[in-house]
Formats: C-alpha cells, sequence, structure tokens
C-alpha cells in the first residue's frame, strides 16, 4: 500500500476537485503576462515532463507498437490540446467562474458522444433527460435573450466546446482503445507526450498568424513571475498529482464513484473566481449551473437491477 492509500479516499476526492476546479483561476492569473496559447503549451509540457518523471519512478511501460500511438494521438487531441486551448482562450472574454460553467457540460457530453459513437450504448428516458437539461442549462447560463447581464456569447461557447472536448475524448477513448494494453500511469503520460506537439504547432502557428515571437511577453512584465508560477502549477500539479490522486480514488471506490468529482469542479471555479477574483455571477447563471449539475448527477447515475422473482 502507497503512502496515499493510508489516506481516507473522501480525502483524496476533495483534494481532486480543488486542484482540477483551481486550474480556471490559474488560468486567468497566467493570462495576466502570457498569450493563451503559450499557457496551453507551458501547461501540456510541464504535465508531460511531470508524468514522464513519475512513469520513470514507478517503472510504468508506454506502449511499444505504433497503432496503439495513433490511437492515442486522436485521444490525446481531445483531452488535452483542444480542452486545454479552449479554456484558456474562452477565459480571455468571460470570467474564470464562466468557464468552469462550461466544463460542467462534460457528463452531459459524454453521455451524448456516447451514444453517437458507441454502437453498446442505447437511448434510455433518463439519458436523454439529462441531455435535454444539460442543453437546457447551458442556455440560462448563456441568457442568449440579453446583451446586458449574460456573459459574452462566443466566449462561453468555447468553454462549452472545451467541456464538451472531453467528452468526446473520453468516447473514444473507450471505443479505440478497448482491445490495446495501456495501464496505469501510461496512459496519460502518453496522451500528455502526444498533446505536446500538437500544442506546439499551434503555438508557431496561431504566433506566425498574428504577428508576434512566440518567446515574448505579450502581456504586463511585472506580472510575469506570478504568471509563471500559475501555469507551473497548472501543468505539475493539475495534471501529475491529480492523476496520481485520481488513479487512489478508483482504486479505492471504483471509476463510477471517482466520476463524480465533476460535479464539484464547477463549484470549486466559481467560488475561487468569486472569492479571490472578486467576479459575479447573474441568477440566470447559477440557475444554469445548478441545471448542468443536476444533468450530470442524472447522467451519473446506474438503474436499480430487477430483482427476479423467487
Amino acid at each position: 500500500m502507497t503512502a496515499l492509500g493510508r489516506v481516507p479516499w473522501q480525502v483524496l476526492w476533495i483534494s481532486l476537485a480543488v486542484i482540477w476546479g483551481s486550474s480556471f483561476l490559474l488560468m486567468k492569473v497566467g493570462l495576466e503576462a502570457l498569450h493563451p496559447m503559450q499557457i496551453a503549451t507551458l501547461r501540456i509540457g510541464i504535465a508531460a515532463v511531470t508524468l514522464v518523471l513519475l512513469a520513470l519512478a514507478t517503472r510504468s511501460r508506454l506502449p511499444k507498437d505504433v497503432g496503439t500511438w495513433g490511437l492515442l494521438a486522436v485521444c490525446s487531441l481531445f483531452l488535452t490540446a483542444l480542452p486545454f486551448t479552449a479554456f484558456v482562450v474562452a477565459e480571455t472574454r468571460v470570467s474564470s467562474a464562466a468557464a468552469g460553467l462550461g466544463n460542467a457540460i462534460t457528463p452531459v457530453a459524454t453521455v451524448l458522444f456516447a451514444l453517437l459513437l458507441l454502437p453498446s450504448d442505447r437511448l434510455t428516458t433518463r439519458k436523454l433527460l439529462a441531455v435535454l437539461l444539460g442543453l437546457a442549462g447551458v442556455v440560462l447560463i448563456a441568457q442568449p435573450w440579453t446583451s446586458d447581464s449574460g456573459p459574452d456569447l462566443l466566449g462561453f461557447g468555447i468553454a462549452v466546446l472545451g467541456g464538451a472536448s472531453y467528452g468526446v475524448g473520453w468516447t473514444l477513448n473507450r471505443r479505440l482503445l478497448a482491445h490495446r494494453e495501456v495501464p496505469g500511469l501510461a496512459h496519460p503520460t502518453a496522451i500528455m507526450i502526444l498533446g505536446l506537439p500538437m500544442a506546439l504547432v499551434a503555438l508557431l502557428g496561431w504566433s506566425a498568424v498574428e504577428g508576434w515571437s512566440p518567446v515574448a511577453v505579450p502581456g504586463d512584465p511585472d506580472a510575469l513571475p506570478l504568471a509563471m508560477l500559475a501555469v507551473l502549477a497548472l501543468g505539475s500539479v493539475g495534471t501529475g498529482v491529480a492523476y496520481i490522486l485520481q488513479f487512489e480514488v478508483v482504486r479505492a471506490v471504483g471509476p463510477t464513484v471517482s466520476a463524480t468529482v465533476t460535479y464539484l469542479i464547477p463549484v470549486v471555479a466559481v467560488t475561487l473566481g468569486v472569492v479571490v477574483l472578486g467576479e459575479q455571477l447573474g441568477l440566470w447563471q447559477v440557475l444554469g449551473a445548478v441545471v448542468v449539475i443536476g444533468a450530470g448527477i442524472l447522467v451519473g447515475q446506474r438503474p436499480k437491477p430487477r430483482v427476479a422473482p423467487a
């Protein structure tokens, strides 16, 4: 048993929610000095280095065949490069709290794309209701009927895209890697390694189009030290430590209970945004958040097994 194995899983679960929920605050701090693509690239790069070191320390073996790496690359696009970029770009237009609410769509999006991509998944009344509730909650948060009190529609839409990207990525992971052996820490390590070149290409392309140096400081130079610390925490703690905690929780109580941490992440993101950054949420946004999180909880519920008559 590891040292973490002696810690109650509830403590690890709460720690995981705090770590992932605080990522939206850290991205907002990083934007004071850095470009969104710089933050996304540094986050993936630091995460990759952290996980490689952890994999070496635990003697985890990465896949050897090219086919598995190719399938992992497809999953990595939707689990690293796209969502990490989407969330930080969204925060240039909306608050960290609003971006965190966009992440709440992940459980609903996972069910929706599972229905589309996995032949074994069937549409049930519960799943349909959860998807419709989730979409209704997103509409309530966005408030498209007003331009005064709601968040920037494009910015919030990009945040929702980031949350939905996780749903696509995990669904593809189930479909493409169902018969491939990528155990333990090797899986997230390979995902991050493959996400780094994608982020680098996007960074170089974005900077070339806009005409700035990818190593320049586009924001406030005085804010650079704090911004770099935020990105360092975002990459190392928000991925390396978080993945270790996730594995311990899954080992203790299984993947179903472990996945419920998704419901608490937006709550942490909103709380930190309001308390630390002084951000504000309107009534419709709070109501929409409750609806989206409720939809995610409804999705995560398992139907009770039927008891055969004696």
